[in-house]
Formats: structure tokens, C-alpha cells, sequence
């Protein structure tokens, strides 16, 4: 919005940058205060209603389970470092975008523990813990991972802000708008589901419809051969 906002012909881009990482703080500070809300002062408001039921028991230990995560966090660490490389030319040899690669195809098997997770809660009439899973790893992404990735970069001396593409910001104010009215009323049956999926074909239709180019700029040096015509597509 501050990018659009500015004059015709002013450059904005130290300004963005700036305000990026200033953002970037401010959200990370958020979260952390979400965090300590939620699981400190707060957390009877976040802990789900008690039922009576038999009682299950952990079929692990603690530092078992710390383990396996420990390894499980390098080994994915290793393979998304693999995957981030190969993504452009996955788009180049599938003819799909980059930005549908990376925003709707990698998150569903990156995040595919927790989809299966929340739909086994689910399953199990525990909405609370698959919302918890659901909602949890998303504001996590966006609060925490982001605005932290745009830190790291600014201490590596690295022009990293948080000046989306318009279709990537209009599908997360999007998201965020039709995720709150489906849970405002506390109640939960199959057409919010079915809607809630239709609105994710729909955005996944955008993204691999939309064929923007890693930087727009390259366009214009692609040589005689390829010239950008008036609607954007590349002719001969």
C-alpha cells in the first residue's frame, strides 16, 4: 500500500525497505506477546472445553519425541534447501509458474504432517486442536517466519522487505477476511468446508494462471528473438 500510495516518479524503494524491517520488528514483537498471551497469562481462554473421556496416553517420551523432531527438522532443512533450488527450473520444465510452485504446490507437502493432523482431529470431533493446527501454523508463517527472514537478511546485509505482488496480498487480506466470518459463530458444519475449499481452488487459479516472471525487467533484455507484446505475452 505505501509503495502505491507514493508520487508518480519517486523512488520509494529505500523507503519500503525501512519500513519493511520496522514492520518486521514491530510483528515479530506481536507474536512473541501472542505467544506469552497464549500460553502464560491467557491460556485457560485457548484450552479446549474438558470432556469427559478416557484419558490418552503419550505413546513416546519427552526427549524421544524432542529427538525425533530435532531430526526431522534437519532433514526437512536439508531437502527445502534442495527444493527452493530446483524450483525455477521445475517451472521452467512443467511450464508452471513460480509463484504457483511455490505458494500452493510446496505448502501442501511441506505442511502435509498437519493437514493430516488437523483432519484426524478433526475426524475425532476435536475442532478445537485442528483449528489450533490449522490457524497456528498460518499466523506462525506470517508473523513469525516472515518478518524474522526479513531480520536475518537485513543482518546479512541482503535488500529483503515485505513489498508483495498485489495478487499475493489481496489473497492473504482475502484469507484472512472469509476465515474470520466462517468462525465468528462458533459453529462448524460441511458447506463452510466446502466453501472454504472452493476459495482455495479459486486462489490457486490465480497463481497458476498468472505467469509473472522472477523479474520483470528480464523482459526487456530477452534479445531480438522474444519481445513483450502490448497484452504481456512473449512473441517471436
Amino acid at each position: 500500500m505505501f509503495k502505491y500510495a507514493a508520487a508518480p516518479g519517486i523512488y520509494v524503494g529505500n523507503y519500503t525497505l525501512q519500513l519493511s524491517r520496522a514492520s518486521s520488528i514491530f510483528m515479530l514483537l506481536a507474536y512473541m506477546s501472542y505467544i506469552f498471551f497464549q500460553l502464560k497469562t491467557h491460556r485457560q481462554l485457548f484450552d479446549a472445553q474438558e470432556v469427559e473421556e478416557e484419558e490418552e496416553k503419550a505413546v513416546i517420551g519427552f526427549w524421544s519425541a524432542f529427538s525425533w523432531l530435532v531430526g526431522m527438522t534437519v532433514i526437512i532443512a536439508v531437502l527445502s534447501e534442495y527444493v527452493v533450488g530446483t524450483i525455477e527450473a521445475a517451472s521452467n520444465s512443467w511450464g508452471i509458474s513460480v509463484s504457483f510452485i511455490s505458494i500452493i504446490l510446496l505448502p501442501i507437502v511441506g505442511n502435509a504432517a498437519e493437514h493430516a493432523g488437523s483432519i484426524i482431529f478433526a475426524l475425532k470431533n476435536k475442532l478445537d486442536i485442528s483449528l489450533g493446527v490449522a490457524l497456528g501454523s498460518a499466523t506462525q508463517i506470517s508473523m513469525f517466519v516472515v518478518p524474522l527472514s526479513v531480520i536475518v537478511a537485513w543482518i546479512m546485509h541482503i535488500r529483503m522487505d515485505l513489498d508483495f505482488n498485489i495478487l499475493e496480498t489481496s489473497s492473504l487480506a482475502f484469507t484472512i477476511i472469509i476465515t474470520a466470518f466462517t468462525l465468528q459463530d462458533g459453529t462448524s458444519h460441511y458447506m463452510k468446508g466446502v466453501i472454504l475449499f472452493l476459495c482455495y481452488i479459486i486462489i490457486a487459479a490465480c497463481f497458476f494462471v498468472q505467469k509473472t516472471p522472477l523479474n520483470n525487467a528480464a523482459l526487456f533484455n530477452l534479445g531480438p528473438e522474444l519481445t513483450p507484446s502490448s497484452s504481456g505475452v512473449l512473441t517471436a
